[in-house]
């Protein structure tokens, strides 16, 4: 008799890429976005002016610009479950380290770190997620979907906490909200030690394949300025709404149908991101995204503000997912990781230039209606640019 294999059974794709979407929950949702929720009161405590701010998510852009480019080189020395790994434990670290201290260099160093290990986290869970869904070909942008969603997971659990813990403590609490934020990522983190997360298929030759930019310039450059214009309104808008007299709850209830709204993308968008039609499915939604941005300068009204925040959330969580369609649609499944990287390199620069440069517009005229103008303008411009990218040609060269 043969003895019982003693290795776990592989985990259902669905159940193991929702456990895969809890690097970007960290890494993003948590690590990146509740930066906004604690910034009014960092800004107010710190003395900080809005550049001073900003330059916080330009720190962390930049530190997820550079985590994108090393990336492949990471995850062809490593593989792709030690990055992710790392990359979301590198994040887990950068929480901490910005409830120890309000030192400026300090809390840019954190903000730093956490750039560089979402970013690593994400690209090697994207590729992964991606080569799950290859099994499932019929379903593999739902279960693309289902990744993506991880972000919306964190801003949902982050905006459920956050405001209400500086309404508890008082001004000057910003730090206890690092230490809940800290407390919230280690729980979300101990699956993804825990599970097993290699794929069977293609992680050999992961990061091998050949990815020429040349074809896709202009899809680049689309992508580049929908992170240069989203940022804006993701750092800035829980400070606009509590300019507008928004109180805890109302700034919890905004940032939580932001995330909530993610939850709806796979069944909003999935006949869109089915679509092998170039640049379109992208242009498509990042246009709808633009709309969201540009809503809050119509009014301030609660339902206003709800409708932004929908709109916004449903199609920003989308053109994340479009561009890794786009990709499996365009290149052979050796290339993805690189692919996923290039265009997360693309979005990290737009988003290293945009807060830094959103702040300086809003200090020069007082008013934080001009960085959701020009928010929504570049993502307007960015719809534009991927409108112009054409499908590729199966025998294209690469």
């Amino acid at each position: 008799m043969k003895s019982p294999d003693p290795s776990p059974p592989p985990a259902h794709p669905a159940r193991l890429i929702l456990i895969l979407s809890l690097a970007p929950t960290v890494g993003l949702g948590i690590g990146r976005f509740a930066y906004s929720l604690v910034l009014p009161d960092m800004r107010d405590t710190l003395g900080w002016s809005y550049s001073a701010a900003g330059f916080m998510n330009t720190i962390n852009a930049a530190g997820y610009l550079a985590g994108a480019l090393m990336a492949a080189k990471l995850i062809k020395r490593f593989g792709l479950s030690a990055a992710v790994r790392w990359g979301t434990l590198a994040s887990l670290l950068s929480l901490a380290l910005c409830a120890l201290s309000g030192g400026f260099v300090i809390l840019s160093f954190a903000r730093l770190l956490a750039g560089f290990g979402a970013a690593a986290a994400f690209v090697a869970a994207a590729a992964l997620a991606a080569l799950i869904a290859q099994a499932q070909p019929a379903r593999a942008n739902f279960l693309l979907s289902l990744f993506y969603a991880g972000t919306g997971l964190g801003i949902l659990a982050s905006g459920l906490v956050a405001p209400f813990v500086l309404q508890a403590f008082g001004p000057g609490s910003w730090w206890i909200v690092w230490w809940a934020m800290t407390l919230l990522a280690i729980a979300l983190t101990i699956p993804l030690l825990l599970t097993p997360l290699d794929t069977k298929a293609g992680i050999a030759a992961a990061a091998s394949g050949e990815f020429a930019l040349r074809p896709i310039l202009i899809y680049l450059a689309g992508y580049f300025l929908f992170g240069a214009g989203y940022i804006a309104y993701m750092t800035f808008m829980i400070a606009y709404v509590r300019d507008a007299g928004g109180g805890a709850a109302a700034q919890s209830a905004f940032w939580c149908l932001i995330g909530v709204s993610a939850f709806a993308t796979p069944w909003v968008w999935r006949g869109v991101l089915a679509r092998n039609s170039g640049g379109l499915s992208t242009a498509i939604i990042l246009g709808v995204n633009a709309v969201g941005a540009a809503l809050p300068l119509l009014g301030h009204s609660a339902l206003w503000l709800a409708v932004s925040a929908l709109v916004f959330g449903v199609s920003f969580f989308a053109i994340v997912g479009s561009t890794t369609a786009f990709v499996r649609f365009n290149y052979p499944p050796a290339a993805w990781p690189k692919g996923i990287a290039a265009m997360t390199i693309a979005f990290g620069i737009g988003q290293t230039l945009g807060p830094t440069a959103v702040g300086a517009v809003t200090d020069a005229f007082g008013s934080l209606s001009y960085a959701l103008n020009v928010s929504a303008l570049m993502l307007a411009l960015g719809a534009v640019a991927a409108a112009f990218q054409r499908r590729l040609k199966p025998n294209a060269p690469r």
